[in-house]
């Protein structure tokens, strides 16, 4: 039999009056018709629920909750999910831990409850921001997936969306990006949930913030600001926020053809929210309040930093190249020695000296080495004496303008007269003058006699 609460009897005794029947107020209140019977005769006799006299299960260990209770020093417990653990664990407790709750709720005075500090910042402070799902959308005549990025700023309550297909880090950045440029400037907080991609461990004040996102808001100089776990009235702003957009830029009621149309749409409409809006801190509309905050915000750098995934530091090495992602990249040789900043972008690879972008390049080349010339040239500065000129040949476009060996595989330098007739010769004899054609040989002449032994012979003289 159903227990029902008072509002339930009290329904049952003006529906009965009105003549309704025990099937219908059954089916009504979604319970038995003999929960209504019970009820209706219990009514009938004016009698109390004679089963709210009865002994709660959990009374019957009252001595087991009395000495853990004085195990931990508590006048009341505390966490009552961890009590009914106990209770199972050491006295083979047969009851659910509703029933443990119903028994503290009504043997226990009810805990101290703690008071919450309502914080208004100043104008600059904080903003906070959040994700919003909007599964569904019609996009170019298909339903898309968005989420919509919201930050407001607290004190004017001024705010901006950013639409996007999805929340990984290039798109966390990116996101801020555009939210920061509608907002005008760059608060000195942020209040963040405990996304992946801002707290990669741990959440709240003992989270670690991602390494990426660190050093983002190093470079434009805001300090993240990991919101509580379960805790939503910590960020109860941008909360009400992301209610009130989603019924104020709706965006289900048309079709888009672009996500950027439908950008376009947001940013007008969110306008005109903002001007029809009263701000509590002020008093006056929340457009005039955002223009008013807009002079306590920090100024955006120029130009914003390109969303990057990977951020990671590297030494210059002494050909002043630095390695990343399995390639090498050449930087300017006045930072030879230092330790010099290494982003992976969408499309280019950034090296940085602190906030100055050094040089950009080309992210993820066939090509294992990626040198710019321009880096080693130069005037050589006080700690590092500027690389040896290459001479007259790099200047004439050498190797350009020199012969290439397919058998080698590589340029060589040789004089034009004593180059191989044929490139598909030996590279070992490449480098050999050709031999002259000389004529054949002449036969050998007969050895000449002397002239007394040819007299001799003549005379027939043989000795």
């Amino acid at each position: 039999m159903a227990k029902l609460s008072r509002e339930d009897r009290m329904t049952i005794k003006a529906l009965i009056d009105r003549g309704s029947s025990n099937r219908e107020l059954a089916r009504l209140l979604g319970v038995s018709e003999g929960a209504v019977r019970y009820h209706r005769r219990r009514q009938a006799e004016a009698a109390p629920d004679g089963r709210a006299e009865q002994q709660r299960l959990a009374a019957q260990f009252r001595a087991a909750i009395d000495a853990y209770l004085e195990g931990r020093e508590e006048s009341s417990p505390a966490n009552v999910a961890e009590l009914h653990a106990w209770l199972i664990a050491e006295h083979d407790y047969p009851g659910t831990v509703r029933s443990v709750q119903r028994y503290v709720r009504g043997a226990f005075p009810a805990p101290a409850r703690r008071a919450r500090r309502r914080v208004e910042t100043p104008p600059g402070g904080q903003a906070q921001a959040d994700w919003a799902h909007f599964p569904g959308v019609r996009i170019g005549g298909a339903l898309v997936d968005l989420v919509a990025f919201f930050m407001q700023l607290s004190f004017s309550r001024a705010w901006a969306l950013v639409w996007s297909e999805g929340k990984h880090l290039l798109a966390w950045l990116s996101v801020h990006n555009g939210a920061l440029i509608r907002l005008g400037g760059v608060p000195a907080s942020v209040r963040v949930d405990n996304e992946k991609t801002a707290v990669v461990a741990g959440a709240g004040a003992w989270g670690t913030i991602h390494p990426s996102y660190r050093r983002y808001a190093q470079t434009l100089r805001f300090h993240v600001d990991a919101c509580a776990p379960r805790a939503p009235q910590a960020k109860g702003k941008i909360e009400r926020r992301i209610r009130d957009g989603r019924y104020g830029c709706d965006p289900y009621h048309r079709h888009w053809e672009t996500v950027e149309q439908l950008q376009a749409f947001t940013d007008q409409r969110r306008l005109e929210l903002m001007a029809r809006r009263i701000c509590p801190a002020t008093g006056t509309d929340v457009l005039s309040a955002w223009h008013a905050e807009r002079a306590h915000l920090g100024p955006l750098p120029v130009p914003l930093p390109e969303p990057f995934d990977i951020a990671l530091t590297r030494r210059v090495g002494a050909d002043c190249t630095v390695a990343f992602e399995g390639r090498t990249y050449s930087v300017p040789f006045r930072y030879l020695g230092q330790r010099v900043e290494l982003r992976g972008c969408a499309r280019h690879v950034q090296i940085l000296a602190g906030t100055e972008l050094l040089a950009a390049h080309p992210r993820g080349t066939p090509e294992r080495i990626v040198l710019d010339p321009a880096h080693f040239q130069g005037e050589s500065t006080a700690t590092v004496i500027a690389p040896q000129p290459l001479g007259r040949l790099w200047a004439h476009g050498w190797p350009r303008s020199r012969p290439w060996c397919p058998s080698a595989g590589r340029w060589i330098c040789t004089p034009r007269w004593r180059r191989w007739p044929d490139e598909h010769q030996d590279h070992r004899t490449a480098h050999r003058r050709p031999r002259r054609h000389h004529r054949a040989p002449a036969p050998p002449r007969p050895r000449a006699r002397r002239p007394g032994a040819a007299r001799a012979l003549e005379r027939g003289d043989q000795g």
